[in-house]
């Protein structure tokens, strides 16, 4: 293995870590206080009257303000607080799978250049369109959900002092562990595609990466979103479109796989300890990733194709 290898890999990772921190740390600070404003509350209550659209009670708008501006575990320890059926948080979890870290994750998205409208439709659509499916077709799930565990408690604060360096804590803290992720990452993929297993890698994954629409250049992109996550796979997203070639249509197909469907373990695991069943959960995600993207693909390649047709006529 040269030395150079590892260097370009570092220099990859901390490039990344850069690039992300910047999203990562000023949104991570600002939620942070704004939790203890009146910002947050006046949130919820403007979007409580809606939660009847999906079968929920007004108090739900709390575990989908939460996990949405924050992140799934924020969501959670807002679900933990209240007395819901299991049926109510079903709903809610299929909700923060599909759209939960919003801000910081749609800020990461536009990095790799994937249009804003298309990371919001794509996201509040499948979030909302779930929810009301599950809700009209499902007639279970009446029984009050027996929780596995308690919320973790936010640490006592008092005065402003205390909440800014709480929010300074919990974004330093953010990049930190980014780092700790992107960086071993990126030298792992480096050393990966001098030694050209890359290739290899991408030969093996061509028939999935085919057939979701997208060229095998893309499959180290898929691989690390379901494995590690959104925010973090886009560090391999945003290096892949730099210097491997994956076009804007391949990342954006990716992207939208990666949103219906990402950190496939860890965070459907997370959902067990709410008492709901989360092997369908998993089935939701994961059949949903692969419908939408063929169909987006199919769509947009049939849009390719009549292109030239067209400027042929004029």
């Amino acid at each position: 293995m040269k030395q150079q290898t590892i260097k370009d890999g570092l220099k990859a990772g901390l490039n990344t870590t850069w690039t992300l921190g910047k999203i990562i740390f000023p949104i991570t600070f600002i939620i942070t206080v704004l939790q203890f404003t009146p910002v947050l509350p006046f949130i919820t209550d403007l979007i409580a009257p809606f939660m009847g659209l999906f079968g929920l009670s007004g108090e739900a708008a709390v575990p989908l303000v939460l996990g949405n501006l924050l992140n799934l575990y924020a969501g959670i320890a807002g679900i933990l607080s209240l007395e819901m059926t299991v049926k109510e948080v079903f709903i809610i979890a299929v909700m923060l799978s599909f759209s939960h870290n919003l801000l910081i994750e749609t800020g990461v998205a536009l990095k790799v250049g994937v249009k804003l409208w298309v990371v919001l439709l794509v996201r509040l659509g499948l979030a909302f369109t779930s929810a009301i499916v599950i809700n009209l077709v499902w007639s279970g799930g009446g029984e009050i959900a027996q929780y596995g565990m308690v919320p973790v408690s936010e640490p006592d604060v008092s005065g402003w002092g205390s909440i800014l360096l709480l929010g300074l804590e919990k974004a330093a803290f953010g990049v930190m562990q980014l780092a700790l992720i992107v960086i071993p990452l990126m030298i792992v993929i480096q050393i990966m595609r001098d030694l050209k297993w890359l290739d290899v890698f991408s030969r093996w994954m061509a028939p999935v990466t085919r057939g979701l629409g997208m060229k095998e250049n893309t499959s180290m992109t898929l691989v690390a979103g379901l494995t590690i996550g959104l925010a973090y796979g886009a560090g391999v997203m945003i290096k892949a479109v730099q210097e491997d070639g994956v076009s804007k249509k391949d990342a954006t197909l990716a992207f939208i796989f990666l949103v219906a469907c990402h950190a496939i373990v860890e965070d459907t695991l997370i959902f067990i300890p709410l008492g709901i069943p989360i092997l369908p959960l998993l089935l939701i995600r994961v059949i949903t990733a692969i419908l939408l993207t063929m169909i987006v693909a199919a769509i947009w390649n049939r849009a390719e194709r009549r292109e030239p047709s067209y400027e042929q006529t004029h």
